[in-house]
């Protein structure tokens, strides 16, 4: 063997190999020397170079040593390595563990099972170390069919009854979560040692398998630490959190690992509260954090809004010094933005020199939660690199501030960059185009959802059934909700109220009974679905023994929004004094609507002396709430006074009280169109006041008068005729009907509840323009069609 030889094979070139300094023998002793003095590759190859050209590579001892201190130095490629095994004429036992166990720590589990089926042709010396490597290869490879031919292997070999082959078999079907393969192994062990009870153990960890997990544990000869946290871990994650805390009591030596298994299993479960507690005794002992614990308690403190103890931890990171691990910097960041310190969270963003996504992701998000939507979508842009969880953390933080034109926006522009979204993002985009009633939008991504197979689960099914029912489109919804394979109480919720705000009354509160025999349990929202389907009704008998119902059998204690529909109910028909008399003797504090109910039944039902009087006293108590000053001015100009409706006006402009405007919104063609009461900056103005002029046109032919009581200002009538039919959704109407072509129904959607006016006019449209109309106003929807409207006059 010559040196040009071995030269030509090095990925190292080196001048030394060619010109080496000494031609001194080289034996054992002086071998041992010099590979203590290597330092470097080029002195490694030079060492090499002279064991083939004195023939001392044929020494297997040397041999060992050579390839031993080559697999070990980290200066030596594993390629290198393995040209120096390949140099070895009749490699033993332990040359060929050494090469393998090399690969196996370099996490090439699949070259050190190559390297085995060569020395199966070769006939090399194989040992009882030699299985239990490629053992743990399949392991590593979770390739149970390779596992179970190597242990057919074990048996022919006659190493079935080694301890150390026995516990890489248990470990290995573990791993692949054969639990019965492992138990035969470990059951037929004739000896089994500690590492034989943690792999049995740790395999029904592993599967969840708490019965013969315990099974196990309490048969060990000796609880060590390492099963103890095992158990800890497998009670946590199995929700037995009593049973984890009394193992954790009863355990005499404790490590910080113990301590890290309790309190991340107190985190996971949220129960925050018991995990800071716990923390906090784990400092009284004296026990140092790790990264783990750091970040389980950093996320307990986020969820339970305790940043002092949040500050605590960060103090004690620094100390120990590993405040720029990348996991902890997230927690820290997720904890101060949480915690409303959006600046503290800014400040270790900046500084950070290891940032990923989710550091991306948690300082967006933490902008999101303080309202900070420019700074939050600022960053969002300036990603490097964005995954779903930014486009959903933006996408769903517009919607929960409304901004859903936006939220709309940001959807289609991740559509365009070819970004998948998943169930999370469609729910918030239902959402934004359930309040816009952009019921195409709404309409295709249902179409999506099918196309791309998404599951429909409870969220996402609740969040569909609630987009068609506030889009009018009952029929879409039942279809929904019927196809949802598991339906929550919140599904149940959706489809009640959306019936009884479509005008389907009796259809929801049957709806109701197959709730209950479903065995669906109804709560406090079930509850307010099913007064309200009263309320849309005027069904005061069966309301009142609704609301009786909730405490008797279902111990549900009703809140305000209960009262209020009861206080709605009892006032529209006509039974003010019961209302006034209800909202007397309950025991929280009225709302603003549940007041609101009862002025408005007064104006509705001519009782201007109840309504002045609760009007005046409102006024005292919330000076500043623009409805309250509406409903007492409508009060006053319903009589003619005149001179009272001034003081009102201008008392609301004294205090800065701005009415919320008329705003009605339509859907046509793809896009959302908003329209206020007497607005002309429409780029289509013009063919909307044709069509306006149109439609008064035809209500006159067909005896519309309009009902001037409605404006409640003192104008001539003339004036009062042009303000009515200016009113916004008069005005969607008419884009309606030149951009939204039959039979499609046109669907507006108004801020406000609708006029009695209106009522009356788009009643006549729909018949004059042989058109379906759908209008949702604050309170219900109301389908006109031929002349009439599902609301049969009560809303």
């Amino acid at each position: 063997m010559n040196l040009t030889k071995v030269c030509a094979f090095s990925p190292f070139r080196s001048n030394l190999v060619q010109k080496p300094t000494s031609k001194t023998t080289i034996n054992l002793s002086t071998l041992e020397v010099l590979l203590l003095k290597c330092q470097n590759f080029n002195h490694f190859e030079q060492i090499f170079s002279h064991m083939i050209s004195t023939a001392l590579i044929k020494d297997t001892y040397a041999a060992s040593r050579i390839l031993k201190f080559s697999t070990d130095s980290p200066f030596i490629h594993v390629s290198y390595s393995r040209k120096t095994f390949d140099y070895i004429e009749n490699p033993n036992g332990f040359i060929c563990n050494t090469m393998m166990r090399a690969y196996l720590q370099l996490n090439q589990p699949q070259n050190a099972i190559f390297l085995y089926k060569s020395m199966l042709k070769n006939n090399a010396c194989i040992d009882n170390y030699t299985f239990p490597l490629l053992v743990q290869a399949c392991a590593i490879r979770l390739s149970e069919p390779e596992g179970q031919e190597f242990h057919d292997h074990v048996v022919k070999k006659g190493y079935g009854s080694d301890v150390y082959v026995k516990n890489t078999l248990i470990n290995m079907y573990a791993v692949c979560e054969n639990m019965v393969d492992a138990r035969k192994v470990f059951d037929g062990s004739p000896v089994l040692d500690s590492v034989s009870w943690n792999s049995i153990l740790a395999g029904y960890v592993q599967v969840g398998n708490v019965d013969e997990a315990k099974v196990i544990f309490d048969k060990m000869p000796i609880n060590n630490v390492i099963a103890s946290n095992s158990m800890i871990v497998l009670l946590g994650r199995s929700g037995r959190m009593s049973e984890a805390r009394r193992l954790f009591d009863e355990m005499m030596e404790k490590d910080v690992v113990s301590w890290t298994a309790l309190i991340s299993c107190y985190e996971q479960r949220g129960m925050y509260s018991q995990a800071l507690d716990l923390f906090m005794q784990m400092c009284v002992n004296g026990i140092s954090i790790d990264e783990v614990v750091a970040v389980s308690v950093l996320s307990a403190c986020a969820h339970s809004l305790v940043v002092q103890t949040g500050e605590s931890v960060h103090g004690m990171v620094i100390r120990v010094g590993f405040e720029s691990y990348v996991n902890l910097q997230n927690a820290l960041i997720h904890m101060y933005s949480t915690c409303g310190n959006v600046m503290a969270a800014q400040r270790l963003f900046d500084m950070s020199s290891h940032l990923d996504q989710i550091s991306w992701n948690s300082m967006i998000s933490g902008y999101l939660k303080c309202g900070s939507l420019e700074k939050a979508r600022e960053l969002f842009d300036s990603m490097p690199e964005k995954d779903i969880v930014s486009w959903t953390t933006m996408i769903s933080g517009y919607a929960q501030h409304d901004h859903f034109l936006e939220t709309l926006a940001l959807f289609q522009e991740m559509l365009h960059e070819d970004n998948k979204p998943d169930e999370a993002t469609l729910v918030s985009v239902l959402s934004a185009c359930t309040h816009l009633s952009a019921l195409d939008q709404g309409k295709w991504i249902h179409a999506y959802i099918r196309k791309k197979g998404l599951k429909v689960n409870i969220i996402l099914g609740t969040t569909l059934v609630d987009m068609y029912m506030k889009c009018g489109c009952v029929e879409n919804a039942l279809e929904v909700f019927h196809g949802m394979e598991e339906k929550g109480v919140s599904s149940w919720n959706a489809l009640i109220l959306g019936l009884a705000m479509n005008g389907q009354v009796e259809r929801s509160l049957d709806m109701f009974q197959e709730m209950k025999e479903c065995g669906a349990t109804p709560n406090e929202v079930t509850f307010v679905a099913v007064l309200g389907a009263c309320r849309h009704m005027g069904l005061v008998d069966e309301g009142r023994a609704y609301f009786d119902a909730m405490t008797r059998y279902y111990n549900v204690e009703p809140n305000i929004k209960h009262y209020g529909c009861m206080v709605d109910l009892l006032a529209r028909a006509g039974l003010l004094e019961e209302a006034l008399t209800l909202i007397g003797s309950m025991p929280i504090a009225p709302d603003v609507a549940t007041w609101g109910a009862l002025i408005g039944a007064c104006r509705i039902h001519g009782n201007s002396e109840m309504g002045e009087r609760v009007g005046r006293k409102l006024l005292e108590l919330h000076p500043d709430h623009d409805g309250f000053h509406v409903l007492l001015s409508n009060i006053f100009a319903s009589k003619g006074n005149w001179d009272s409706v001034l003081d009102i006006r201008e008392a609301m402009a004294r205090q800065g009280v701005v009415k919320v405007p008329g705003c009605s919104m339509i859907e046509a063609n793809g896009a959302v169109h908003e329209f206020f009461a007497g607005d002309k900056s429409h780029p289509q103005i013009n063919e909307i006041e044709n069509m306006l002029a149109e439609m008064e046109k035809r209500l006159k032919i067909m005896g519309y008068a309009p009902g001037i009581d409605e404006v409640l200002l003192d104008i001539d009538e003339e004036e009062k005729e042009s303000t009515l039919f200016r009113h916004s959704e008069k005005l969607a109407i008419a884009y309606g009907l030149i951009s939204i072509a039959p039979p499609t129904p046109i669907r507006i959607i108004k801020n406000l509840r609708i006029c009695s006016d209106c009522h009356a006019a788009v009643k006549l449209i729909s018949k004059a323009f042989d058109r379906e109309i759908v209008v949702r106003d604050r309170h219900r929807f109301h389908h006109f069609k031929d002349g009439s409207c599902s609301c049969m006059e009560f809303w």
